[in-house]
């Protein structure tokens, strides 16, 4: 059994990590720390929560020398990403006495720009990196350990063209390395550009499938709210988050829950960035029981002891479904996702189904719900309706890809 004294690391290092009260690293940690602290480049796989920070962080605090500028860079695809990571170098670097700020767009230049003036690392979000860069109120001439983190998040936002362009003012004599949930191949492309020699390494996934139970209903577009609030009212849960595609759709429904009862707050990427701020934080804190989200929820930030998932929209992407479901069943615990099927969910979930064969996911027969209390009307999008859909593609064929 590897344990974190056994791989070299500094005194100061090894003593902030037993602070944190970690003893033996985790399999993305055991695989890629010792390629880290040899300064290699390394490109890492494994699923949000498995402890990609601590790993690429040993190798920013081991590597960065205090008050000697700006010598390490981390890039993350959102603003609660950012400070998330922010927060973990400081516990790690406790001891060394690092500069670490985060810098993200939503909130004011002038506490960044002064903040970077004595910085040694940044963590950093590709828009406000370049407002910065731009203003030239950042120097990466220093820049020795170039991170991405959640790299092919950055790609589904529509972010590399600026990664791309903060790579080439990054010195080309650099420790660089890529860590994401999935290494696809477009960050393998980018990562042939950007790096030498590589070494890559992987995680199994952290969800447990034998404890990850996953139904679905077919319901109604009108009576998909009554059915979510039925569910929430009447199962036993833990931390609960509700998944929307849309920024307005997580607004009505966390509304709504809240009118009819049920301790919801809503996130996604219109609100400040202190809102969001606060929000995590209560949903973390156990203060609020039900979170209702975007997708940007889904990736990079570290969300614990979440029981149930539900899908109140299926995603586009099937990759985002496998995101989404990560969140729950981790570590030995019970967990348990649901997805409300509508007409316009229909071709999204048949692309997970035969994305993912292996997955079961069984109907469940629709309970009796009653009336609950609307507050707005939601105004998705009427698509047109599809001759015998559902008969056809959800009783047998569905069977065959759940199995």
């Amino acid at each position: 059994m590897k344990l974190f004294r056994n791989f070299g690391l500094s005194h100061n290092l090894f003593n902030s990590i037993e602070q944190l009260g970690f003893t033996q690293p985790t399999q993305i940690q055991e695989k890629s720390i010792p390629h880290i602290i040899e300064g290699k480049d390394v490109m890492g796989e494994s699923a949000t929560g498995s402890g990609k920070t601590l790993a690429f962080g040993c190798g920013i605090v081991e590597h960065v020398t205090p008050n000697n500028g700006l010598q390490a860079l981390i890039l993350t695809p959102t603003r609660e990403l950012a400070d998330q990571v922010k927060d973990v170098l400081k516990k790690l670097s406790y001891n060394k006495q690092l500069k670490i700020i985060s810098i993200y767009g939503g909130v004011s230049m002038g506490p960044q720009i002064t903040g970077l003036r004595k910085a040694d690392v940044v963590v950093a979000t590709p828009g406000r990196l370049l407002d910065h860069l731009q203003r030239k109120t950042i120097n990466t001439t220093r820049i020795k350990v170039l991170v991405l983190d959640e790299a092919d998040r950055m790609f589904d936002m529509g972010f590399i063209e600026d990664v791309e362009k903060i790579i080439r003012v990054c010195p080309k004599k650099r420790q660089t390395l890529f860590f994401s949930a999935t290494i696809s191949s477009r960050v393998k492309q980018l990562a042939n550009k950007h790096m030498a020699k590589p070494v890559e390494v992987w995680a199994k996934k952290q969800v447990d499938p034998s404890k990850l139970t996953q139904i679905y209903y077919n319901v109604s577009r009108n009576a998909k709210l009554s059915l979510l609030t039925h569910l929430l009212l009447n199962e036993r849960t833990g931390l609960v988050m509700v998944f929307c595609n849309s920024r307005k759709n997580t607004e009505f429904v966390a509304k709504n829950l809240k009118a009819n009862g049920i301790s919801a707050i809503a996130i996604h990427g219109g609100l400040t960035q202190n809102k969001r701020t606060k929000t995590i934080e209560l949903f973390n804190n156990a203060k609020i029981g039900v979170l209702v989200c975007t997708d940007v929820a889904a990736r990079g930030l570290d969300i614990a002891e979440v029981s149930h998932v539900y899908n109140y929209e299926i995603p586009k992407d099937p990759k985002d479904y496998v995101h989404r479901i990560g969140r729950t069943a981790r570590a030995g615990e019970e967990g348990r996702v649901v997805n409300l099927l509508s007409d316009y969910d229909h071709d999204n979930f048949t692309r997970v189904l035969q994305e993912y064969r292996t997955f079961n996911i069984n109907n469940v027969k629709m309970p009796k719900i009653g009336r609950i209390k609307i507050i707005g009307a939601n105004t998705l999008k009427r698509r047109p309706k599809r001759k015998a859909f559902l008969s056809k593609r959800f009783s047998n064929k569905h069977r065959a890809y759940a199995r």
